[in-house]
């Protein structure tokens, strides 16, 4: 399962989107698998939306 979180490291604002995983109690914990962007690098992904819908769509 994949999930987005925002969360603050080392007093900076990151947002994750990241893989979890199911620990033996159940829990949901976070992977390895994953990627971290500071805001401003947030901002440039959501500009790029809808090229990146109009690409998915020829494909």
């Amino acid at each position: 399962m994949r999930y987005v979180s925002v969360r603050d490291f080392k007093g900076k604002v990151l947002i994750d989107i990241r893989e979890y995983w199911m620990d033996q109690e159940g829990e949901m914990k976070p992977g390895r698998k994953g990627i971290s962007l500071n805001p401003e690098q947030w901002n440039q992904l959501k500009e790029q939306i809808s090229d990146i819908d109009d690409a998915v769509r020829k494909l």
